[in-house]
């Protein structure tokens, strides 16, 4: 069982006004703690045994780490041994990237996607970092003023020390670039759902802005997905709004306007032209064969 007061699922509410939570990971014998959400960076430091399984690769973990998520790449953890101990966090981009550090953490060499997020850990290192979150946490739970930034620094000084080290390289990808593009691009799209509110409307609309975040061409992309699984990128979207659209029909009491903005239309007539055109009736009698 869970300590309750000690679980980090209890401070989402913080970490949702104040973008940032850290927490000790020896009180999770059982399983690390996984988040859903698409607007938290994360950075553990772990000792376990296991596999990450990250984006298109599966790195195995054997002895002390540090891990790199990056929101909009899903990632699971498949635990091999009984125990893991270290301590990890949580930040959102703008909590990380306030003042004159515009750069986006996508384009840092240990987030963006297609990187490798796992570093080995010698025992000095693992001294140096684990004393950071140590600081952390100290400063997480005082009153200072200015502990905001403070933690910012500690953050900031583990990404640096990361940057020194070299990733693990101790992983299996796909067999050719298709169906790592391929894969990528239907882990991305599926990170985009489900939508949980009509004030964070669906961000990317179309195989231009999944190109884009991919960092490749959206002709090379398009080819990618239509050889490895036979239907184009916009079909594969296209399929997955329409899936969320009836999911929201069913199980939100939104309007279809909010519906409408939430997946990406301007106008709910715009909404109601393509849901018909891609089901065959419009947004309300989907939602009044569902009462």
């Amino acid at each position: 069982m869970e300590n309750r007061e000690e679980s980090p699922i209890c401070d989402m509410v913080d970490l949702k006004l104040k973008g940032f939570n850290v927490y000790e990971l020896e009180n999770y014998a059982s399983r690390i703690p996984q988040y859903n959400r698409r607007d938290f960076y994360k950075v553990a430091l772990l000792t376990c045994r296991g596999i990450v399984h990250y984006a298109d690769k599966s790195i195995e973990l054997n002895g002390t780490l540090l891990f790199f998520a990056n929101p909009h790449v899903p990632y699971s953890f498949e635990l091999l041994s009984e125990k893991q101990t270290g301590y990890s966090c949580l930040f959102t981009e703008r909590f990380l990237t306030t003042g004159e550090r515009l750069q986006s953490l996508q384009e840092s060499p240990l987030f963006k996607i297609g990187g490798n997020p796992v570093f080995a850990v010698s025992g000095t290192q693992k001294e140096e970092i684990e004393a950071m979150f140590i600081k952390m946490l100290a400063e997480q739970s005082s009153d200072y003023l200015y502990k905001n930034d403070l933690i910012r620094n500690y953050i900031n000084l583990i990404i640096h020390q990361a940057l020194k080290m070299q990733p693990l390289e101790n992983y299996s990808r796909h067999k050719n670039a298709p169906a790592r593009i391929a894969s990528l691009f239907l882990e991305l799209l599926e990170r985009q759902f489900p939508i949980e509110s009509t004030e964070r409307p669906l961000r990317l609309k179309t195989a231009q802005d999944y190109a884009q975040n991919l960092s490749v061409h959206v002709n090379h992309l398009n080819r990618s997905v239509k050889e490895v699984t036979g239907k184009s990128t916009t079909a594969h979207i296209s399929e997955r709004v329409i899936s969320e659209a009836k999911a929201l029909l069913q199980h939100t009491d939104w309007s279809i306007g909010e519906i409408a903005y939430s997946l990406g239309f301007e106008y709910p007539t715009y909404f109601n032209n393509y849901f018909k055109k891609m089901t065959g009736t419009v947004p309300k009698s989907e939602r009044l064969n569902l009462v």
